[in-house]
């Protein structure tokens, strides 16, 4: 694998990736009791172009396969000796996931999210603040390496303590912060109530390097970002946990992610519904599927991600890589259909963030299993700001309008919201007794 494949003509990866695909391949099929049982002894394409003709796989049958067969399921292909790292999935949307690195897939992984980290801006110079979960969760220390890979002076935070995160970013000169998208909310009302005096642009970061959340590709979210803390703020953190940690960032040029490993990871676009593959080509959408090139532990073929992508470019862009530039519109299961109309957190966010009067905060809350024909919705105040029922009403018409969907809309009071270090949940799910 080269650092520079981000670089390289789409030609030269096609010819990586093919020449990779032929060697996992039948390593797959040698050595992957999951994948030999998915496919019932079918043939197996020796082409990448070809791979449609294999059936799709997903979270559920990976949880069933290490339900079956713990603690790492039957589509681990290397010995358990081989098995160099363990991280672990918190779990909160079913099973938590054992996710299992060799030697060789650890460093893969953090050359490959080098390069995401590096295109996001960090580099030799910089001071960056790690502020995610080192807890077993693949986005504490994989990330951690990530950044390190770069060349910047990593400092190890994790989460909680934010008080004390203040104090570390004033007293060592951090330039750069990496953590989730909801989390400098979280640091803005501990600035609020523990330093008076002190407004978040005041700690002099210059880089605000994101992921594990949605909300980076709304204009409005990022500049309110932009302009509260003083930085450039970048998604330079996609990645897909079962998959690959991170492989996918912005750079200062776009605001839409590259698909910086095509050297080592497979994509297609599928509809979600019928599984059909779609063109890989601009203004495609669809559910994206990943399939890996040189995974020693758990390799994963036509590996189904729930996450609906569109892509927006195949050309190369200004910063020189040549990497396909997309947009992640949604989670599948975070989809919620109101009246037959699919509707996106992504797309709430985004109205929700032009009412200077709110936050930016919010959450869908639903009852039961649906049909719903209504969008439950709760948005928070902004500081200062005063309930009224007029405010309520003007967002509601403006999500009927945008997103062409009924709101039931609650204005909730200012910091009535929870806030996360972590990922934060704009989805929450109600059972009905």
């Amino acid at each position: 694998m080269t650092t520079a494949a981000d670089f390289l003509p789409l030609e030269r990866l096609a010819a990586f990736g093919a020449e990779r695909w032929a060697a996992q391949r039948r390593y797959v099929m040698e050595s992957s009791g999951f994948y030999r049982r998915l496919w019932d002894g079918g043939a197996v394409p020796e082409r990448l172009e070809d791979l449609a003709a294999l059936p799709l796989s997903d979270k559920a049958m990976l949880r069933e396969s290490q339900a079956a067969a713990p603690p790492f399921g039957d589509y681990l292909a290397a010995p358990e000796q081989a098995v160099r790292r363990l991280h672990r999935t918190s779990g909160t949307s079913g099973q938590a996931m054992n996710l299992a690195l060799g030697a060789a897939d650890a460093r893969q992984t953090a050359e490959v999210g080098g390069r995401a980290q590096r295109a996001a801006g960090l580099g030799p110079g910089h001071r960056v603040v790690h502020c995610l979960n080192y807890q077993m969760w693949m986005g504490g220390l994989s990330d951690h390496l990530t950044l390190e890979e770069t060349g910047a002076t990593v400092i190890p935070f994790g989460v909680g303590s934010s008080e004390l995160l203040i104090r570390t970013i004033r007293e060592l000169g951090v330039t750069a912060i990496s953590c989730t998208p909801s989390y400098p909310a979280v640091l803005e009302q501990v600035i609020a109530e523990r330093f008076p005096d002190l407004a978040p642009r005041d700690l002099g970061l210059k880089l605000g390097l994101f992921g594990g959340e949605a909300g980076l590709d709304n204009a409005s979210f990022r500049a309110r970002l932009e302009d509260t803390w003083g930085f450039k703020a970048r998604n330079a953190n996609y990645g897909v946990s079962d998959v690959f940690c991170n492989f996918a960032s912005q750079c200062e040029h776009e605001t839409d992610l590259h698909f910086l490993a095509l050297d080592v990871l497979h994509p297609e676009v599928v509809e979600p519904e019928s599984g059909e593959v779609l063109p890989w080509r601009a203004g495609s959408q669809g559910e994206l599927v990943l399939t890996h090139l040189a995974r020693e532990c758990q390799p994963l073929v036509r590996f189904r991600t729930g996450d609906i992508v569109a892509l927006s470019a195949t050309e190369p862009c200004a910063c020189g890589r040549t990497a396909p530039r997309f947009r992640v519109i949604g989670r599948s299961d975070d989809m919620v259909t109101v009246r037959g109309l699919n509707v996106f957190p992504t797309a709430v966010a985004a109205v929700v963030n032009t009412f200077p009067e709110l936050s930016g905060e919010y959450r869908i809350v639903l009852a039961g299993p649906g049909p719903y024909d209504r969008l439950p919705l709760e948005a928070e105040l902004a500081p200062g700001g005063k309930l009224s029922e007029e405010l309520a009403a003007r967002l509601a018409e403006t999500i009927n309008e945008a997103i062409r969907v009924t709101a039931q809309v609650t204005i909730l009071p200012p910091r009535s919201l929870p806030r996360s270090a972590g990922k934060t949940r704009r989805v929450v799910r109600k059972e009905v007794k």
